[in-house]
């Protein structure tokens, strides 16, 4: 590997010098890389010859931009079979995130300091430490895919070494969220009796099926008949529905579960399949209107009035969040109606918090009104897939050992 000077006279009589690393690549292919300054030919010409020699180098002209290696990316998860609305999000990290600040930069000059100067443009651009996060794994996998198709030989977000950021980045996420709090992003036990005293008509089996057995509302959406048990009080969970109503698989491996349900919900459901909106036929009676088809196994246990997927919005909007108010579970907008009386609205704003709910109800003690079940069994109702989870989630929940009144008892066993 040598550095030369090369000097010429432009079209204009103007002399003109530049500086020329001539290589040979890890396949003996000659390069020549061509600089203004000697100081980056230098750098360089360092970088280059320890990367030939560890056979990791990839010449400018053998790579590919950040935006075509995304499109490759791209039409590698779509031809994967991934989720559409996986695809979906990764499309939006390129279009919002990636592309407008490094989309035209060479995969091979994607470096440690690179990628860890894109971090801080992100940051800098207001994202949260949790879409840093997302973007930054996004960016990971397209140049793991990059890696695959030969367009580059390092992949600089998973060789920069993050552990020490992680967890800085995990506890300032943590503060900012807080722990999850009853009354404030867990309905209290008196606000749930008040919604299940309000639900009424198609809502009411939905939503008593979420508060008391903590299925995700993709799984709500998704359920089968066959997948319901009245005679033993189970639910099988084996697939979902998406944001798209697609219907698939369970996310991961420990979504696929059984969970009890208590007789309520289960004389509620046996009463509403008499009435569960079924798909119409391609017939009319002699009065004109369609005609629908027997119930079947494998249709929705909560499907919309043509038999099809509900909308997650339909069962928020005409559902969960009217029966809040009917319920009084309500707080004050601060707006006021012409008459002066005060505007309220729906206090929780999202159906995972009655999952949250159903969360604190397993861990509870049974003499405060809960089922007191251990930390592995909550992270089997929940299909969480790590122990970790559950725990990072609804750790704060759990009953603590070492209150006053158990040291005083252990005090007491200890010196008598």
């Amino acid at each position: 590997m040598s550095i030369r000077k090369r000097t010429w006279t432009n079209g204009k009589g103007e002399e003109k010098t530049a500086w020329v690393v001539d290589y040979a690549d890890g396949k003996g292919v000659r390069r020549l890389k061509t600089f203004a300054k000697k100081k980056d030919a230098d750098q360089f010409a360092a970088r280059a010859s320890v990367e030939v020699r560890e056979g990791v180098h990839v010449a400018d002209s053998e790579s590919a931009t950040v935006k075509a290696a995304g499109d490759f990316w791209i039409a590698t998860a779509s031809a994967a079979g991934l989720e559409r609305g996986t695809i979906v999000q990764y499309r939006q990290h390129l279009a919002i995130h990636i592309v407008p600040a490094i989309g035209d930069m060479f995969l091979s000059k994607l470096t440690v300091p690179a990628v860890r100067s894109f971090e801080d443009q992100l940051r800098a651009g207001g994202a949260s430490s949790s879409m840093v996060r997302k973007v930054l794994t996004s960016l990971g996998s397209l140049l793991a895919d990059a890696q695959e198709r030969g367009l580059v030989i390092r992949n600089a977000v998973r060789e920069k070494s993050r552990a020490r950021q992680k967890g800085k980045d995990r506890r300032q996420e943590k503060r900012h969220r807080g722990k999850l709090k009853v009354g404030v992003d867990i309905p209290s036990r008196e606000e749930i009796k008040a919604i299940v005293g309000a639900l009424a008509g198609r809502w009411r089996p939905v939503l008593l099926t979420a508060i008391f057995t903590g299925l995700r509302a993709s799984e709500l959406r998704g359920l089968r008949w066959s997948d319901v048990d009245l005679d033993r009080r189970e639910i099988h969970v084996r697939q979902r529905a998406d944001r798209f109503n697609d219907i698939g698989r369970p996310k991961s491996e420990a979504g696929e579960r059984t969970v009890p349900m208590p007789p309520l919900v289960a004389n509620t459901l046996r009463e509403w399949r008499l009435a569960c909106p079924r798909p119409r036929t391609s017939e009319k009676d002699a009065d004109g209107a369609w005609l629908v088809e027997e119930l079947r196994p494998e249709q929705l246990a909560f499907p919309n009035g043509q038999g099809k997927v509900e909308s997650l919005s339909n069962i928020m909007q005409r559902g969960f969040l009217p029966a809040q108010v009917a319920a009084g579970v309500t707080i004050d907008t601060g707006e006021r109606t012409e008459a002066g009386l005060p505007i309220m609205r729906a206090k929780y704003t999202g159906l995972h918090s009655l999952r949250h709910f159903y969360a604190s109800w397993c861990i509870n003690r049974r003499e405060d009104g809960g089922l007191g079940l251990p930390a592995k069994m909550v992270q089997e109702r929940l299909g969480h897939s790590t122990i970790t989870l559950t725990m990072d989630t609804y750790g704060h929940l759990f009953p603590s050992a070492d209150d006053a009144a158990e040291l005083t008892k252990a005090e007491a066993a200890l010196l008598q």
